[in-house]
């Protein structure tokens, strides 16, 4: 006889049968009857936890972001650090990303949103990443960080994820060094002195 799932584990197992079907079968598919047949549950043990697929999906995306979790680099240079948390990315966001635009376009129309207010609902808690990562540099002197906007901020993985969606690959790692060093920390370096 099967065990029984309960709390944690069974929202786990919620949300992971979540992705399968989002995954393999598309947003048009994501619906509470296909989660809860995927999941061999009912219906009415995902409406106790969400409301409906638009929550659903929130926290299915927060789930699988969640376990993509990346760690802090510190490998002592602002080009070591960046690369080092492009390469853990590489890794762990590929699907994410895929998804997030080729398999949400209905979900955009649908609900009016964009990818871009998708994508900072499941950034909120991955600020503080950057943040310590761009102070340390600027501790070392490498940047000056009055000159760091959002836009250059994000500019290295922007260009990541874009390469990303054009081969919905991870990113060879060539491809990684050329973002950086040829495109990102000239942009981040600071200036000489006006002579």
């Amino acid at each position: 006889m099967a065990e029984r799932r309960r709390g944690r584990a069974l929202e786990d197992a919620l949300l992971d049968a979540a992705w399968q079907q989002l995954t393999e079968n598309g947003y048009a598919a994501f619906t509470m009857d296909a989660v809860a047949a995927r999941a061999g549950t009912s219906r009415p043990v995902l409406y106790r936890r969400w409301a409906g697929r638009h929550e659903l999906l929130h926290a299915t995306l927060a789930h699988v972001k969640e376990r993509t979790h990346l760690g802090l680099p510190d490998t002592g240079t602002l080009r070591g650090d960046v690369l080092a948390l492009m390469k853990q990315a590489n890794g762990t966001s590929t699907g994410l990303t895929a998804v997030m635009t080729v398999h949400l376009a209905e979900y955009y129309e649908e609900t009016g949103t964009s990818p871009a207010e998708l994508r900072e609902l499941l950034l909120a808690g991955r600020r503080p990443l950057l943040d310590a990562l761009y102070v340390r540099a600027a501790e070392r002197g490498e940047i000056d960080l009055a000159r760091i906007t959002d836009r250059i901020r994000y500019l290295p993985f922007t260009l990541q994820r874009h390469e990303i969606l054009m081969t919905l690959k991870p990113v060879p790692e060539a491809t990684l060094e050329e973002i950086v060093d040829t495109i990102y920390l000239p942009l981040v370096r600071p200036r000489p002195p006006d002579r």
